[in-house]
C-alpha cells in the first residue's frame, strides 16, 4: 500500500471506486484533464489574477495608443507599464522616438482624456528584430536565349554593351 493512498486511482484503497472523487483533498470544480480557456486559468489564484489584469492593462493601452498615433508610429511604438504615473513607449528606433517626443505633450493629454492615469512619458529606443533581407533574385535563362545573347555580342562593334552581353551569355550558358 502507498503511503498516498487517498491519491491513488485504483479501487483497492481504503475507499471504493464509488466514492474515491469525494474523498479527495482538494475539491476542484474544473476537470484537470480537458483543455480550459486562459482567461479561466489565470483567473484562479490572485498572482495570476494579477498578470492578467496587466496584460489586459496592456492591450487596452495598445488599442488607445493605435487610435490616438498616426499609422507609421502605431505600427512601430509599443507601450510598456504604467509605474507611478510614468507611462513607459518603446519605439522601433531613434527616429520614431524623437517623433514622439515631438508629439509627447498632445499624446499625454488624450490620453489623460481617455482616463488612463498618466501623468508624464518615458519614451525609450527598443529595436526590433533584424528581418532577413530577401533572398538575392538569380536569373534564370534557356540556354536559347544565352545563344541569342551570345550571336548578339558577336554580331556588335566592340563596345561596353558588347562586352556586358558576352558576359551576361557566358554566366547562363555556364549554369547549364
Amino acid at each position: 500500500m502507498s503511503r498516498f493512498s487517498s491519491f491513488s486511482r485504483s479501487g483497492s484503497g481504503p475507499q471504493s471506486s464509488s466514492n474515491s472523487r469525494q474523498s479527495r483533498p482538494f475539491n476542484k470544480s474544473y476537470d484537470t484533464r480537458r483543455p480550459q480557456p486562459v482567461a479561466e486559468v489565470l483567473n484562479r489564484t490572485d498572482a495570476y489574477a494579477a498578470l492578467r489584469a496587466g496584460v489586459e492593462q496592456i492591450a487596452a493601452l495598445e488599442a488607445d495608443l493605435k487610435q490616438l498615433l498616426p499609422d507609421y508610429l502605431a505600427t512601430s511604438v509599443e507601450p510598456g507599464f504604467i509605474k507611478d504615473g510614468v507611462l513607459a513607449l518603446f519605439a522601433g528606433h531613434n527616429a520614431l522616438a524623437a517623433r514622439l517626443r515631438q508629439i509627447e505633450p498632445r499624446l499625454l493629454s488624450e490620453l489623460q482624456q481617455r482616463g488612463w492615469p498618466v501623468t508624464s512619458l518615458r519614451i525609450r529606443v527598443r529595436p526590433q528584430a533584424v528581418k532577413e533581407p530577401p533572398p538575392i533574385k538569380q536569373a534564370r535563362m534557356t540556354a536559347a536565349g544565352a545563344g541569342a545573347l551570345q550571336a548578339l555580342s558577336e554580331s556588335l562593334a566592340p563596345s561596353p554593351l558588347r562586352e556586358a552581353l558576352a558576359k551576361m551569355a557566358a554566366r547562363h550558358l555556364r549554369k547549364r
